[in-house]
């Protein structure tokens, strides 16, 4: 296969990017999207030229790591696919791609593809976790939950934590990260004693931190590479307006 790829190439967060063009001319259309990239980065070393950088880890689209937009579109057309596991042959031959960063105020540019994605994990910090102390793993009967509960908390837990629903967003949101790490918890009895809380403290870190608001455009969750549902946008919601108005009434009866 012949694919032309125009990269953006950014040598650090300080500098400006342009889009290079780079010409390769014996894709393999069992290559993965990545095994591709390391094709491409071989060759630019043995001519003494930066090699494109990009994040990646486990390549098996479970660690969250990789990600960048693919002619726009976060880890490129194929729907419940990380870029790791998408192969060229689902590109046509002669084809142009346009490789660039996840764009987010939240998530500056490090480096050509690479983005800082800490944010993700400041917002976790901030309440993302049960802070009781259980030791061992309990027996799996100690506390009964319903099959629809512990489907659903499975269906949120499935986030990996890449950022495509931040990239697709028009204004930068990550509330469908936001909600798939509060429902998980919260659909869990282990989850409801800092249930309230928690989804206060997970979207006041994630206001501070620069994200943009929800406004239903669904864009999250037509990228995310596990399918993740808006729905638990929805559960996010009224989790925090009952957390809201339970703080003003502890307050009002404090007083």
């Amino acid at each position: 296969m012949k694919i032309t790829l125009k990269i953006w190439r950014q040598a650090g967060p300080d500098e400006k990017g342009k889009l290079v063009t780079y010409k390769m001319d014996d894709v393999n259309e069992d290559m993965s999207f990545l095994e591709m990239l390391d094709v491409l980065n071989q060759r630019l070393i043995l001519k003494n030229e930066r090699p494109v950088v990009f994040e990646h880890d486990c390549r098996e689209g479970i660690c969250g790591c990789c990600g960048f937009m693919i002619n726009g579109i976060p880890h490129g057309p194929l729907k419940l696919t990380t870029v790791c596991q998408l192969h060229m042959r689902h590109f046509k031959d002669g084809e142009t791609l346009v490789l660039e960063p996840f764009r987010s105020r939240a998530f500056p540019v490090l480096k050509d593809l690479m983005v800082d994605r800490s944010a993700l994990d400041k917002i976790v910090q901030a309440g993302g976790f049960i802070s009781a102390r259980i030791g061992s793993a309990p027996d799996a009967n100690t506390f009964p939950i319903s099959k629809m509960d512990s489907e659903r908390s499975m269906d949120a837990a499935a986030c990996i934590g890449c950022g495509a629903c931040v990239a697709a967003c028009p204004n930068g949101s990550a509330m469908l990260f936001v909600a798939a790490k509060v429902s998980h918890l919260g659909l869990l009895p282990q989850g409801q004693p800092e249930r309230r809380q928690r989804a206060l403290r997970m979207v006041a870190k994630m206001d501070e931190l620069g994200f943009g608001a929800c406004s239903n455009h669904a864009e999250c969750e037509a990228v995310c590479p596990k399918g993740v549902s808006i729905d638990f946008i929805a559960r996010l919601n009224r989790d925090y307006m009952v957390a809201g108005a339970t703080t003003k009434m502890e307050k009002v009866k404090k007083v």
